[in-house]
């Protein structure tokens, strides 16, 4: 009878945590959804995993930065136990994310927690440059960001700031030592995405940048 009154009592107490986990589960999903920083580090304390996904199978951290709730996203990044080195099904890190919405102090908290600036493939300065975002493309660069890095077809963050971003973004680039004439695994130069778009004064400034680099030879 003892054995079997244990038995019910460990059932009992499963069951009373499994409900209290399924409770924190979605208080702290709701926490994010209202960028409730209190409710989230509340939790946290308390022991919830920073790094929980959620029912699509997305880390914590990334639906922060989608939301955005960027107030859980700091909170998040408070906690030592969050990993910031994850990546999304598109092989997206926060760090990625973060530089392509413009979100200069998340970047720099990214950063500071040893965020892969250089991971390969697609990298955050290929991201930063397509939002045309200076600041955090200087942050990236001043954290030794390679500036001519390869996508998997080859294309460089010039060639991303060229059709997508800013002038000022492709003149920071430019004046950091960006080479224009590198081509991507289809042939195509920054002029030549600035010319996809019609972008006719982006690709007039790549190509002074160009005679510049080359004491007007070119």
């Amino acid at each position: 009878m003892t054995r079997y009154i244990r038995y019910a009592l460990y059932l009992y107490g499963l069951i009373g945590f499994s409900i209290a986990s399924s409770g924190s589960y979605d208080d702290f999903f709701a926490g994010l959804q209202r960028d409730d920083a209190g409710a989230v580090r509340t939790l946290l304390k308390r022991g919830f995993d920073p790094n929980t996904v959620n029912s699509k199978g997305s880390q914590a951290l990334f639906e922060a930065l989608r939301e955005p709730s960027l107030k859980v996203v700091s909170a998040l990044l408070e906690s030592p136990l969050t990993q910031v080195e994850v990546r999304t099904a598109n092989d997206e890190s926060p760090l990625m994310l973060a530089a392509l919405k413009g979100y200069l102090e998340i970047c720099r908290q990214l950063i500071a927690r040893d965020a892969d600036v250089n991971k390969p493939g697609w990298t955050p300065l290929h991201y930063a440059a397509t939002g045309g975002h200076v600041a955090i493309m200087r942050l990236l660069l001043d954290n030794h960001a390679y500036i001519d890095a390869a996508s998997p077809n080859g294309t460089t963050p010039l060639m991303m700031a060229s059709q997508y971003g800013t002038n000022d973004a492709v003149k920071l680039l430019l004046e950091a030592g960006a080479d224009p004439m590198l081509k991507n695994t289809k042939g195509l130069t920054a002029i030549d995405f600035a010319r996809l778009v019609q972008r006719e004064d982006t690709a007039l400034l790549i190509a002074a940048g160009i005679r510049k680099q080359n004491k007007g030879a070119w």
